[in-house]
């Protein structure tokens, strides 16, 4: 027998036998099946067992038993990912995790349509997690028809198709602009990178700034350190600036540094993401914060309710994101 283990996975079979148990007693110990009556005893001979020939439960397996797959599929969003976004990745996982689910990261991301839902439902993830514009009507039937069945979008605006997770950036940038008002910016601007992926982002953000300053300016920059100095160069700078984040805040404040203006006095700066590095710099930066383990306990209950039947999966439900708030420092 140690001989046929070897070249195979060991199953569950195997495990019984090793632990002298029938395979039942194998599923009852592995699963943790609290009305099971199994001494401890015999538990630690099946867990020992388990462990000695490397047995790891199928996932199939696990799918014939609830009835699906327990995977929760999130295709990697288009633009770039950065700490806030990893955070709330994690909080996601763990929150999954606790629920008896395992979040799978899909390293795909420009598919969209049914051409993506192909890829997707191929996987046969019991719900998807992805970019709200990466959806069709279409693709949204083909997932549900293949076995999926919970689908989230992610996005600026609440999707039609599908409930959504929303992050207002106009909410960031109104919550920015309206700082620099109360104290005493006369013009207004917002950066809004020229980087595909988040330029519709910085978009939305400077229409949240143009709520509060309808005459504001925009500035489309690329991250470059010429590009910034040539804005700065430019001359008739607004006196108060959101810049999008702090990454670009950063790049803007240097590029005022080197042209010899001062912030705030000449240039009052505020960025976004509260990085731990805005507390560090000088002058510190004012922040827009964000909170990425706020919500995800909320999703996952949501997402478990209607995999388990217990909820309509009604379009146009909203899960807000990252609930923003101003850190006030020395930059503005």
């Amino acid at each position: 027998m140690t001989e046929d283990i070897q070249r195979r996975p060991p199953t569950s079979v195997d495990v019984a036998r090793a632990a002298g148990v029938s395979q039942a007693t194998v599923s009852y110990v592995l699963n943790d099946n609290p009305n099971a009556r199994v001494s401890e005893k015999t538990r630690e001979r099946v867990r020992e067992a388990a462990e000695r020939l490397g047995y790891v439960p199928h996932a199939s397996a696990r799918a014939l038993r609830t009835g699906h797959s327990g995977l929760v599929l999130l295709p990697l969003p288009m633009a770039r990912t950065g700490r806030l976004a990893q955070e709330w990745l994690d909080a996601l996982g763990d929150a999954l995790n606790d629920a008896g689910y395992t979040l799978v990261y899909y390293g795909e991301r420009k598919l969209k349509g049914i051409a993506a839902a192909r890829d997707w439902a191929a996987l046969r993830p019991v719900s998807i997690i992805v970019d709200s514009e990466r959806l069709t009507k279409a693709s949204v039937e083909l997932l549900k028809s293949s076995g999926t069945r919970a689908v989230f979008g992610i996005g600026s605006e609440p999707s039609p198709l599908v409930p959504s997770m929303v992050l207002d950036h106009r909410q960031v940038g109104e919550l920015a602009a309206r700082h620099l008002v109360e104290r005493g910016c006369r013009r207004l601007g917002a950066i809004v990178p020229r980087e595909a992926g988040i330029d519709v982002m910085g978009a939305n953000r400077w229409r949240g700034v143009c709520r509060v300053a309808p005459d504001a300016a925009r500035l489309d920059l690329a991250f470059s350190e010429d590009e910034a100095r040539e804005l700065v160069a430019g001359g008739d700078l607004p006196d108060g600036v959101f810049a999008y984040n702090d990454e670009y805040a950063m790049l803007l404040i240097s590029a005022l540094h080197d042209a010899g203006l001062r912030v705030p006095d000449d240039v009052a700066v505020v960025g976004a993401d509260d990085l731990p590095i805005a507390s560090l710099m000088r002058p510190r930066l004012t922040s827009v914060h964000f909170d990425p383990t706020a919500n995800p306990v909320e999703l996952v209950t949501l997402l478990d309710e209607i995999v388990r039947g217990e909820r309509e999966a009604a379009d146009g439900t909203v899960v807000d994101l990252f609930a923003p708030r101003l850190v006030v420092r020395d930059s503005a």
